[in-house]
């Protein structure tokens, strides 16, 4: 069995268990459970495939998949803040998908990206940046430039997990 069937599987069992469906988009839940796939690869955790990643465990255990917002989102909004969980109403009329504010604390992912630049300044400089296509290096930050939600991945994704939008219409985003 692959990673992303496993994956599936247990975020099935854990809808299952909690009275929720999961995404009814299959293009958006396939690109979803890709996006777990790839951060378990590169972490070590699924960490929520919508959010930025420290690539630290301890700074993102409130964001590994299902995170700890998501009951307050799919109790309040119908969906999660990725829409990878969904209530009845929304499973049964998936257009009532709609982007989900944030709830993750600011200070919380200050201070997550703060320990990503202080671990990345310490890793060795002779480090190739063909070794892998998940180093950190490697990854680019994109911007949907619709809604404005941005990720770190080797290519934007094929749809905005808040607004919907086509891959087309994220841009590179500069991180100065």
């Amino acid at each position: 069995m692959n990673k992303k069937t496993i994956i599936h599987k247990a975020m099935q069992k854990d809808a299952d268990d909690h009275g929720y469906f999961l995404c009814p988009d299959k293009e958006l839940l396939n690109s979803l459970l890709d996006g777990l796939v790839v951060n378990t690869e590169r972490y070590g955790y699924g960490s929520c495939p919508c959010r930025m990643s420290s690539g630290m465990k301890q700074y993102d255990v409130d964001i590994i998949c299902p995170c700890e917002y998501r009951d307050a989102d799919v109790n309040e909004f119908g969906a999660c803040y990725c829409g990878l969980f969904v209530n009845k109403e929304v499973h049964d009329t998936p257009s009532k998908l709609a982007p989900i504010p944030e709830r993750r604390p600011i200070e919380i992912q200050d201070i997550a990206m703060a320990a990503t630049q202080k671990n990345s300044k310490t890793k060795q400089p002779n480090k190739s940046k063909t070794q892998s296509s998940t180093s950190s290096e490697s990854l680019k930050v994109w911007r949907c430039t619709v809604c404005g939600y941005l990720c770190a991945r080797g290519m934007p994704p094929p749809i905005c997990p808040i607004c919907k939008a086509k891959s087309e219409r994220f841009k590179e985003f500069s991180r100065v």
